[in-house]
């Protein structure tokens, strides 16, 4: 597939080939759906806690005999029916992760790619470089690049242009910047186009393998 090439005003300057093997990989709506719901199940902590009656203070002795008051017969005041008792079938701790092969997970990143290049979600640039270092330049770049779409903007961490990718896109809504080392299938579903320098193809080219 071959893609152009754009400077940050917008212009086209070149034209690259994409590798196929990752951007016109088979859509895998299957697998796409599979490494989210794991990358959203991993995120979770799990830490939710409630106690039982037998955690919860008080309730040491029982609050009335066993019979003759003509009341419910009661073990202790911190039973779960009773107010600041313990709780049951309340959540507990647990772990919400999920597994999922390498390999799967890769062509899901694969399949994700080549859905963004095939619905023209994808912008290549020349050079992430701006007249000057200020959020200001750089709405006004990704205007002209993307218009109103939502922007993951993707860029190698060795990028000369990394710093400054990062510091002026971080206060514009509906834009994020992730290191290529970082790509992860939630992102590049979140966002409607993904722009990227072209030194960015190799990069991914070496994680997805």
């Amino acid at each position: 597939m071959k893609i152009d090439v754009y400077n940050m005003e917008g212009k086209k300057v070149d034209a690259v080939e994409l590798p196929a093997e990752i951007f016109e990989a088979p859509v895998r709506v299957d697998l796409m759906h599979q490494a989210f719901v794991r990358q959203m199940a991993n995120a979770r902590l799990g830490t939710h806690k409630t106690k039982v009656r037998s955690e919860v203070s008080g309730g040491g002795r029982k609050p009335w005999r066993q019979k003759g008051t003509g009341r419910a017969r009661q073990g202790s005041i911190r039973a779960a029916q009773w107010v600041g008792g313990g709780k049951i079938h309340t959540p507990m701790p647990r772990d919400y992760s999920q597994k999922m092969p390498q390999k799967m997970r890769l062509a899901a990143l694969r399949s994700a790619l080549s859905a963004k290049a095939g619905e023209d979600g994808l912008i290549l640039v020349d050079k992430m470089t701006l007249p000057e270092a200020k959020t200001k330049a750089m709405a006004k770049a990704l205007n002209v690049l993307a218009g109103e779409s939502s922007v993951l903007i993707l860029i190698p961490s060795t990028d000369e242009g990394y710093e400054l990718v990062g510091r002026t896109s971080r206060n514009l809504p509906d834009v994020k910047t992730l290191d290529v080392s970082y790509l992860n299938i939630r992102d590049l579903l979140k966002y409607d186009r993904v722009v990227m320098p072209v030194s960015a193809i190799e990069a991914i080219q070496a994680h997805l393998g």
